[in-house]
């Protein structure tokens, strides 16, 4: 079975041409040896001038001599016209040929200087396995790169033999090295959280050069990295490469964060061979190894677990419970005395790092003091529209302008008031309406409440018009998932849904008072939080007093 990159893709719900994809990637797998690297999912930039150059490509396949296949599969029709093959639909005459041709061509360019001005090993294949080619020698391809509908059976066949050829000499271990790190780093193939979480579509993009790649570079002894940067900055991106590097050269890696439901995504995502967990998750378990299970209904109950885990962990040292690297998600949610035991966890040379946003401190705790570490800061946000970062920093009082990296710049946040319960609810109705008209689908839209789950108006709804919600119930299943009420249109607090995402937040029930026309800082982070969630479109639903302070214009 062939290596993918990044792995984790059998946990992404997948339909229409991405389901079609992600079919073809599981037999692409399956059939190649094991000896083949597929990259998939390739969603790139490159800067060109003053310009920014986008691009995509199905797959890329690497054969063990380093020969490289970029594989564009289209699901459905094609059109064939004097000048080639184009695909139907799109408001620019699109030929598929030149899109190919320009792909190869920019990462020809890309790859020279890591090839020391060696040309790549390159070809090209367009896979269209719903459309037979009538005339595949104006098709603008060669032939024998095109594997068509009445060809479909000899696709696997065929990228296998482009990738590889009998009686070639064995690479030098350094270029499959150069190759792996351009196509794994270098286009920053890092699966994003969110989307696997299955609550964000392909529309985040990575810059190169980002934080995953440039962070992993730093080389100090012992390494202690802070990382100080705001939300959509790739935090948590950097932190599954972090973690995959670290079971990549055989070392053992701990992933901690405070969110429940990143740590689940993230549980869902990483490689096998670590630990992932949120602080209490990881106290509960290593307690209950040691025979000293938490008595959760005793009063105090965390704290005790918390000085009981501290303890343990410092004065009986368990090699089962050592860790060779330390990734601590989230840091400015956690507390001093939890940072002293997970470092008690970490092996004599091990490698530490400690992910935070001050503006996403929803629980108004200190700053923990990491003396002696390295800190790292960055301030742009490739996530978020640039419009909405733009009204965040005019209505927020942020201590510094967030910058936007996000090429979304035309999104148009809006803002809907109410005055009371009856009308929160039309309101929210009304915004839930307006994303539909706007064309995204349920699944691709959050509804985020400014208060908890213990406090929202909208906690023991099960429908919100003709919308059945979907809400965490508060429990979980037996292999200790969360359970979800059965709904389309999903429903979570800003607290919950910190470290995620979606194309559409609506986030509602907004209300808050000013002093002196002050906006509280505590107030700020929330807004701060719940807006930065969304990655295309967000609608603000606020009381009349708060709509004053958030409209834009």
């Amino acid at each position: 079975m062939a290596r993918t990159h990044p792995e984790g893709w059998q946990q992404l719900p997948a339909t229409g041409a991405r389901g079609r994809e992600r079919a073809t990637l599981e037999q692409l797998a399956a059939t190649l040896p094991r000896d083949w690297t597929i990259y998939h999912g390739l969603h790139w930039t490159r800067a060109e001038g003053a310009h920014l150059v986008f691009g995509d490509i199905a797959f890329v396949v690497m054969g063990p001599t380093g020969r490289v296949l970029l594989i564009e599969q289209h699901a459905g029709f094609l059109d064939e016209t004097a000048q080639g093959l184009m695909r139907p639909g799109r408001r620019r005459p699109q030929l598929v040929s030149h899109e190919l041709a320009r792909s190869a061509d920019a990462l020809r360019a890309r790859l020279r200087p890591l090839l020391d001005g060696a040309e790549p090993q390159l070809e090209i294949l367009l896979y269209c396995p719903d459309y037979t080619v009538r005339q595949p020698g104006s098709a603008g391809l060669d032939p024998a790169r095109i594997v068509d509908a009445s060809r479909r059976e000899a696709f696997f066949a065929t990228v296998q033999g482009l990738t590889h050829h009998d009686g070639a000499p064995p690479p030098e271990p350094a270029r499959l090295q150069a190759l792996h790190r351009f196509f794994a780093d270098v286009l920053e193939l890092v699966p994003d959280v969110q989307a696997h979480a299955g609550q964000a579509d392909d529309l985040t993009t990575r810059l190169s050069g980002g934080l995953t790649e440039w962070a992993r570079r730093i080389d100090m002894t012992p390494h202690r990295l802070r990382v100080v940067a705001t939300a959509g900055s790739g935090k948590t991106q950097l932190a599954l490469a972090a973690y995959t590097d670290a079971l990549t050269a055989g070392r053992r890696p701990l992933y901690v964060c405070y969110n429940r439901p990143l740590a689940d995504h993230f549980a869902r995502i990483a490689p096998a061979g670590g630990e992932v967990a949120t602080f209490h998750q990881l106290c509960d378990r290593r307690l209950r190894d040691a025979g000293r299970p938490p008595r959760f209904g005793a009063p105090g109950a965390f704290r005790r677990m918390e000085a009981d885990f501290a303890a343990l962990v410092t004065t009986q040292p368990e090699p089962a419970w050592q860790f060779d690297e330390l990734i601590i998600d989230e840091g400015q949610d956690f507390m001093e005395p939890w940072c002293d035991a997970l470092l008690a966890l970490l092996k004599p040379g091990g490698r530490a790092w400690w992910l935070e946003d001050p503006l996403q401190n929803l629980y108004d705790r200190p700053a923990v003091a990491l003396p002696g570490w390295v800190r790292l800061t960055a301030d742009t946000n490739y996530r978020t529209p640039a419009d909405v970062l733009a009204l965040l920093n005019a209505r927020l009082p942020l201590p510094a302008p967030i910058r936007a990296g996000s090429p979304v710049t035309d999104s148009e946040p809006e803002v809907l008031a109410w005055h009371d319960d009856a009308s929160l609810l039309d309101a929210t109705k009304r915004a839930i309406t307006r994303a539909l008209g706007l064309g995204f689908r349920r699944e691709m839209i959050v509804l985020l409440t400014f208060r908890g789950r213990e406090h929202s108006r909208f906690t023991p709804l099960e429908h919100l018009g003709p919308h059945r919600l979907r809400a965490f119930t508060g429990r979980y299943d037996l292999l200790g998932e969360p359970e979800h009420s059965q709904g389309e249109l999903l429903i979570d607090s800003v607290y919950r849904f910190k470290g995620q995402s979606a194309p559409c937040i609506i986030f509602t029930e907004i209300d808050f008072e000013t002093t002196n026309g002050a906006m509280d800082e505590l107030i700020m982070r929330k807004l701060f939080v719940g807006a930065t969630r969304a990655t295309m479109k967000l609608i603000l639903v606020a009381s009349e007093r708060a709509a004053a302070h958030l409209a834009p214009g």
